[in-house]
């Protein structure tokens, strides 16, 4: 296997702080999945994964991708697996099976099924088999059902890799070890360590995030003190190289705790957990560069021998260890009091399950990370201690008040009133529905004309252009004011927010670079994985408000021949090949864009022999006559309102020219086919002539998700087949 295909798994929240570690360790990533990352690399680099990843839960050898529409069907294809280069037909093995669907009911069931192939398919003459063991096995096979298919792979792990091995027993409201080296990656710990930064945790508990940063700060590998790995007795085990993986991390762990000369201090008011802290750190063999103390926050005082500049990072309680809220409010505003008092120039780290009680610190942060505890939401709020933040919380905490409050003129603290207001709701809504992307934020109040999209933790702010009525000057300052309180409204930094004006465009300047940052990321919509780029291009790649449409296409397009014409990204031929279309063709005459969908398809993992991208001008594409095979299930045309473009041939108007190009399209449709034609022309009318030759149904309003219900004339859309043939139209997500 001098070639491997890996998927690496990860507390949710963490993919892409994954990816960039796998890739420091020799893997490459494919694409992020929720709470993983699809990644390539030699079988070595899975073993150094396994050793080095500070951030991994498993590390699983991929190695077949099975049909599993039946039972029948995944045992065939499990049997189908040459299992002798893996497991002995004496050897012990177990299943790990994840995921359902109609046929396989439980994973009870699919377990079972794949058991069943794996003995089959290694039993011998003489009727020997390999036997289940579920607690010592020399083989953990790892199953998962997605959408009809089972992917099968040898788990390399083990247990989770975020069992190091120095945590025996828990303190309360324990602190996964691979977590806590995330806040670290996210406080940007690495850097400050080798700038010679202490670090500190006023609220330790059983010392995890003191004993990951140590971990880091000298150079150990956090799998070292594990026993046993799960590729151990697996035939296809290279010795060799793992011995050699191991016998390099031992030398550098010597050299690490050799030349550390950091401070790792941890106080806690539980005596309890402040012994459990003590032998956790004996076990892991820093009990000379880490000291724990019973201590009280109210007692917390700066010790002479730290450093000028650090980090204090911790876990405090939030709802599990106290019930009280409005205690805990008061334990979070006494935290603030003394790290502001003793730890002037240091970064404060917070990580909470109560971010709104987060504001009792009486600090602004300056970033914040969504993250799960388990399956609690939290954030880790990242805050620096210096003169200006801290006499500015002063100043505007009124004396006995836990939250501080910031005094705005009237209409400013309407607007984050109304921007809070819809965060709190429309945040609700796109977490249910596995969102990171959608409108908060659309002219609400007419003294601030912004739309403002979130993309995970980064915001699009659109202006939009003030009519000529208005004054400029005074739309200018309006524009200054919202966008001087919005990441205070909404607890970001201003570096994760990107400002535009809004104008018509026309020709080419749509497709213009409006920037160069090359600064794309990757972002969820029901399943698909898209890149997006917040600052070259007017648009982002992605329209929000099709969302409802794209998902319906994805629900509807399996076994369908999909046609996407004015594609732009290949958003929607993204939806349909992950909801299973059997082929599809996308068309948009940018370049550019053609190789954005092409990312976009690859990022799925779609195949470009059935789903392919062209550059061409789709309305010359559209005039030609279409060939005998050219005949498609499934077609989505999104055009632009209007077009002039030097490489178009002639002059698009969507008003004088939609007739004429859903005639076009309709001859390009299957018989028992759909056209979903849509555009965002505000004063959009569909020809009546339209609707007298073929069967319409307007499904505009079925397709305006929750974030545009202020906003019901963002587009329009429809349903048009031939004459006679059905009728429907999409659910509203």
């Amino acid at each position: 296997m001098s070639q491997c295909n890996f998927f690496v798994t990860c507390p949710k929240g963490v993919e892409y702080l994954l990816a960039d570690e796998l890739r420091e360790l020799g893997l490459e990533p494919v694409r992020n999945a929720p709470a993983g990352v699809w990644v390539q690399g030699p079988l070595q680099a899975g073993y150094r994964a396994c050793l080095w990843s500070r951030l991994a839960n498993r590390v699983i050898l991929h190695l077949a991708e099975v049909e599993a529409t039946s039972g029948e069907r995944l045992y065939d294809g499990v049997m189908a697996i040459d299992w002798s280069v893996h497991l002995s037909v004496s050897g012990r093995f177990k299943v790990a099976f994840q995921g359902q669907n109609d046929a396989i009911r439980n994973t009870q069931y699919g377990a079972q099924r794949v058991k069943d192939a794996v003995v089959d398919s290694l039993r011998n003459a003489d009727g020997e088999r390999p036997s289940i063991d579920l607690t010592d096995p020399d083989l953990l096979i790892a199953a998962r059902l997605h959408r009809g298919r089972l992917q099968l792979g040898i788990d390399l792990s083990g247990e989770s890799l975020h069992r190091r091995g120095y945590r025996t027993e828990k303190g309360a409201a324990p602190l996964k070890e691979n977590l806590a080296a995330a806040l670290l990656l996210r406080a940007e710990w690495p850097a400050m360590a080798a700038a010679g930064s202490d670090m500190i945790d006023p609220m330790c508990g059983s010392g995890t995030l003191l004993i990951e940063a140590a971990m880091m700060a000298t150079d150990r590998a956090p799998g070292l003190l594990r026993e046993h790995f799960g590729f151990e007795r697996w035939l296809g085990h290279l010795p060799e190289a793992w011995t050699a993986l191991r016998k390099d991390a031992e030398q550098r762990a010597l050299v690490g705790l050799a030349a550390c000369r950091l401070h790792f201090d941890g106080f806690d008011r539980d005596p309890t957990v402040i012994a459990t802290a003590q032998r956790n750190i004996r076990r892991v063999g820093l009990g000379d560069l880490i000291r724990v103390e019973r201590r009280d926050i109210d007692a917390f005082v700066r010790q002479p021998d730290w450093s000028a500049e650090g980090l204090v990072l911790t876990n405090p309680p939030y709802g599990e260890r106290l019930s009280d809220r409005q205690a805990l409010g008061g334990l979070y505003q006494r935290l603030g009091e003394v790290i502001k008092a003793s730890m002037p120039g240091w970064r404060l780290g917070v990580f909470t399950g109560a971010p709104e009680i987060g504001h009792a610190i009486g600090l602004r942060s300056y970033k914040q990370y969504r993250l799960f505890n388990g399956k609690l939401p939290a954030q880790l709020l990242l805050f620096e201690v210096d003169d200006a933040n801290a006499t500015v919380a002063r100043e505007v905490t009124p004396p006995g008040e836990v939250f501080p409050k910031v005094t705005h003129p009237e209409r400013a603290q309407m607007f984050i009133n109304r921007l809070r207001k819809n965060r709190r709701v429309l945040g609700q809504w796109a977490r249910k529905q596995n969102l990171d992307c959608y409108r908060l934020y659309d002219a609400d109040m007419p003294e601030f004309a912004l739309a403002i999209d979130v993309y995970g933790e980064r915001l699009h702010v659109q202006e939009y252009a003030p009519p000529r009525s208005v004054d400029a000057r005074a739309a200018r300052e309006r524009l200054a004011e919202a966008l001087a309180v919005i990441p205070e409204a909404l607890d970001v930094s201003s570096s994760a927010m990107v400002c535009k004006q809004r104008q018509r465009q026309a020709g080419s300047q749509q497709y213009e670079k409006q920037a160069g940052s090359a600064d794309f990321f990757t972002v969820h919509e029901h399943g698909c994985l898209l890149r997006v780029n917040l600052k070259d291009y007017l648009d982002t790649g992605l329209f929000l408000d099709h969302r409802p449409v794209r998902q319906w296409i994805q629900q509807h397009a399996r076994g369908a021949r999909f046609l996407n014409l004015f594609c732009y990204t290949g958003a929607a031929t993204v939806h349909a090949a992950v909801g299973g279309a059997a082929s599809s063709l996308s068309l948009d005459m940018s370049r550019t864009y053609v190789s954005w969908a092409q990312d976009n398809l690859a990022l799925n993992s779609v195949d470009p022999r059935r789903h392919r991208v062209e550059a061409t001008d789709c309305l010359a594409w559209l005039a030609g006559k279409p060939a005998d095979s050219e005949r498609f299930d499934l077609i989505f045309m999104d055009p632009p309102t209007f077009s002039n473009s030097a490489r178009m041939e002639g002059v698009l108007d969507i008003q004088r020219d939609h007739g004429r190009l859903i005639d076009q399209a309709m001859r390009r449709l299957a018989p028992g086919g759909l056209l979903v034609f849509s555009n965002n022309f505000r004063r959009f009318r569909l020809d009546e002539a339209v609707a007298a030759r073929y069967q319409v149904t307007d499904v505009t309003a079925a397709t305006i998700g929750r974030d545009f219900e202020r906003n019901a004339r963002i587009h329009s859309c429809w349903h048009i087949r031939h004459p006679g043939q059905g009728s429907g139209g999409p659910q509203n997500s």
